[in-house]
């Protein structure tokens, strides 16, 4: 089993603390198994087993608990003493008012509570005022390339382990096939599984076509501005008239499903966010290349989505630039520290290049400026670096 160091890091600080601990992702994630391994430290030091609870709400046998009140009686019945229990629900979006249930458990008796879910409304601010400010989140992610690499025992990236990465995604069972039909039919199951108890079933949406329809069309405009006149019109091309307003109830669905992020533009030269324009990733390739419409994503956006979500993975906060003369297609923020990244899948002669580092010059502040591609060769250029991707998704210092 892959240990996902990269998250028990960030939360081992926390072990202990009676902040609720909320683990939020994509179906499939390795959410719970994080919550797993967790468990697995909290043994080795020697915690009792009885003082450790766990319950999924995918299983079968936990069916009854969905009801709030039903869960926490559940829970006192195992609580026998005062030592500090430590309680993980897996799922817990398949419990209706279960803040109320966390914030009585968290209130009331001696405990550490962990949560998974893979809906967005566990990371919204709504739920920051039920359960009172008291929890600290952690957003799991597909595997990065580095744990990939991990995974299948590989020491150093090859050609044939990127390629595979690119299109196939990154969700961790999918590893457990090697051809493809087999992989694709995995995920088709989670991407179903996604559609019927994220969308479906918990965001009412009845038009399941209209929802494919718009996440394709959201993949194959992957790296693009957004624009709602732009969809319409595809929209119609597929014998589909479809308000605004629609529209974005399904993309905001979407968002919660956690199938797709989207990506708010900076002013570099306002130096403020702003809400119009703004574009969506992908939160893992795999799904997005069974829901392409294409027989092969471009690899030139893939790159692209891929920088993304490994900027997220290393802990920013991240939007596509506005300049006065055009783009950068990403400005990264991580406490003090700022950079700008433009991405190409090859720098092949002077007018790419030109192009590609030319994005800077009306940009005259210091902060480091890379130009991201898969070119072997790397060098710096009017102050600019040239990083190698490879050697980004394998830099844990970047």
């Amino acid at each position: 089993m892959l240990k996902r160091e990269i998250y028990l890091e960030k939360i081992r600080d926390f072990y202990d603390s009676d902040l609720i601990k909320i683990l939020v992702g994509i179906r499939r994630c390795g959410k719970s198994v994080i919550l797993e391994q967790i468990m697995q430290e909290l043994k080795e030091r020697n915690i009792d087993e009885d003082h450790i609870i766990y319950v999924n709400f995918e299983f079968i046998e936990f069916e009854d608990l969905t009801d709030y009140k039903e869960l926490n009686e559940y829970i006192k019945e195992r609580m026998k003493d005062d030592k500090l229990y430590y309680l993980f629900f897996d799922e817990i979006q398949n419990v209706e008012k279960f803040e109320k249930v966390v914030n009585s458990l968290r209130a009331s008796k001696k405990v550490s509570i962990f949560i998974t879910g893979s809906n967005s409304r566990l990371l919204s601010e709504e739920l920051s005022t039920v359960l009172s400010g008291r929890y600290v989140s952690f957003k799991i992610n597909p595997l990065s390339y580095k744990e990939v690499l991990e995974l299948l025992g590989e020491e150093k990236s090859t050609y044939e382990i990127f390629e595979n990465y690119m299109k196939w995604g990154s969700l961790p069972n999918r590893f457990e096939f090697k051809k493809e039909e087999a992989i694709k039919n995995y995920l088709y199951g989670v991407f179903d599984s996604i559609i019927l108890r994220d969308v479906v079933e918990r965001l009412k949406i009845r038009d399941t076509a209209l929802f494919n329809l718009i996440l394709q069309y959201i993949i194959d405009t992957i790296g693009r501005e957004f624009s709602a006149e732009n969809i319409i019109n595809f929209l119609k091309n597929e014998g589909r008239d479809v308000s605004t307003l629609t529209i974005y109830s399904y993309l905001d669905a979407l968002c919660k499903a956690l199938l797709i992020r989207k990506v708010y533009r900076y002013d570099v030269h306002g130096r403020a966010v702003l809400k119009t324009l703004n574009k969506y990733y992908v939160t893992d390739l795999g799904i997005a290349q069974i829901k392409n419409n294409k027989t092969e994503m471009d690899k030139s956006y893939a790159i692209e989505n891929i920088v993304y979500n490994e900027l997220l993975i290393k802990g920013y906060d991240v939007y596509t630039g506005k300049t006065k003369k055009g783009e950068i297609d990403f400005v990264a923020t991580k406490s003090d520290k700022k950079i700008y990244i433009q991405v190409a899948y090859s720098i092949p002669n002077e007018d790419t290049k030109n192009r590609e580092f030319g994005a800077y010059n009306v940009i005259n502040d210091n902060y480091p400026k890379y130009v991201i591609t898969l070119d072997k060769l790397t060098y710096e250029f009017n102050g600019i670096k040239h990083v190698n991707l490879i050697d980004f998704l394998l830099d844990d210092n970047f």
